[in-house]
């Protein structure tokens, strides 16, 4: 009984946290779009209010040079707006629906692009395009949950190479062998995992010269200057897709095979890089979440929280005893170390605490499943090191069952 009810205690604190952050994090995202609309708005509002005045008065001319009136005017205009929507342009552009305009609108769809600029018109496309984007939409983010294991598993290869090769210069690890030493570097070795703060940083490198590339290209074909195209790089990779740049639209290039092929890659290769840089920041922006909990309840429930922790120091689980230096993600909800002490009495965190404090509830339950689903336990290394990948669903889940693969004796 007491065993059921520290358990009962210990899932409603994960829960109480899980609703913390979750709130938390909604707070700061409502506070980051007002930051937002405020600088958006600062920069953009002038601009449109002038172009709207000249706007007026060129309408206001062209109706008195050629007699007409303010009525029929605006008349003739919505109906141009209606041709636009239907993919007509007042310069000559591509036809929008033939076989490779409608592969290219596909594409913007199942990578939720979406440009804008080509819509269906019918209702009979309209419908289609319903049932159509539900699939291929979630096909889409499959193979790039795929592509971001594959890619985890590759960085976190390289890392744990070059990691191995800076053991064997320092002459921590034996040259003859990797793993036949029963020595202690090799055993915590067999654990070791890259920093996420390294894997950021490979893949802000990879987007960044994805977008350089691509840009060099777009600037002589497409006419645009260069910082735009690199504002299109990322509107598109990032599956933003405002509409106002979009390439691949004339009728006519140079090379235009080669071109529409490398337009495909760069856009493929920039959407996925993207998509896992944003994974991994989330990670980022999750540890400071919790970072910041951790300060706000040193804060308010100082006494409170002292006292819960001493109440914790001492308590014996029944049948074994709880280990101090043994904290894994499966008792992370509930052990609570020497340095969670030295947080909650107001001292000054390091970086490694910082690191430390990443506590997801959310693993636990994804262990749970995954053990259901499988009929048996994963086991966890003993020497694993936690560093920003520990927990997580969907990608993150990803990420770090894959990092967790490539700790093991290859």
């Amino acid at each position: 009984m007491a065993c059921r009810g520290a358990c009962c205690c210990s899932s409603a604190g994960r829960l109480n946290a899980d609703n913390a952050r979750f709130l938390l994090l909604a707070v700061l995202i409502v506070l980051y779009m007002l930051c937002g609309a405020a600088v958006f708005s600062a920069i953009e509002l002038p601009t449109e209010r002038e172009a709207k005045e000249r706007w007026e008065e060129r309408l206001e001319n062209f109706t008195r040079r050629h007699n007409l009136s303010r009525a029929e005017l605006q008349h003739f205009l919505r109906e141009y707006e209606e041709a636009n929507v239907a993919g007509i342009r007042v310069d000559d552009i591509r036809p929008r629906w033939d076989f490779t305009g409608a592969f290219y609108f596909v594409g913007t769809v199942v990578s939720t692009i979406g440009f804008g600029m080509t819509t269906p018109a019918t209702v009979g496309g309209k419908i289609f395009l319903i049932f159509y984007g539900l699939i291929g939409c979630a096909g889409t983010i499959l193979f790039f949950n795929l592509f971001l294991e594959r890619l985890i598993t590759v960085i976190a290869y390289v890392m744990k190479s070059c990691h191995e090769r800076q053991l064997r210069r320092k002459g921590v690890l034996p040259h003859n062998g990797r793993r036949g030493s029963g020595s202690s570097e090799v055993d915590s070795l067999a654990g070791w995992k890259p920093s996420v703060y390294y894997v950021m940083l490979i893949l802000c490198v990879a987007s960044l010269i994805i977008s350089c590339c691509a840009s060099a290209m777009y600037t002589p074909i497409e006419g645009w200057s260069y910082f735009d195209s690199l504002y299109f790089c990322f509107v598109a990779f990032s599956t933003i897709g405002f509409g106002d740049l979009v390439s691949s639209q004339n009728v006519r290039y140079e090379s235009q095979g080669l071109y529409r092929f490398g337009n495909f890659v760069f856009i493929l290769m920039g959407v996925c890089c993207i998509y896992s840089l944003f994974n991994v920041i989330s990670i980022v922006i999750k540890q400071s979440i919790n970072w910041i909990l951790k300060k706000l309840a040193c804060k308010c429930c100082h006494r409170c929280q002292r006292r819960l922790f001493r109440s914790r120091r001492n308590v014996v689980m029944p049948g074994n005893v709880r280990s101090r230096r043994n904290i894994s993600i499966e008792t992370d909800g509930v052990n609570e170390s020497d340095t969670d002490g030295r947080r909650l009495s107001g001292e000054m965190i390091s970086m490694k605490d910082f690191l430390a404090s990443n506590k997801v509830s959310l693993a636990i339950m994804q262990k749970q499943l995954s053990e259901t689903a499988n009929g048996y336990p994963r086991q966890m290394s003993s020497n694993s090191k936690q560093n920003g990948f520990s927990g997580g669903v969907g990608a993150l889940a990803i990420m770090n069952n894959r990092l967790a693969e490539t700790s093991v004796d290859r």
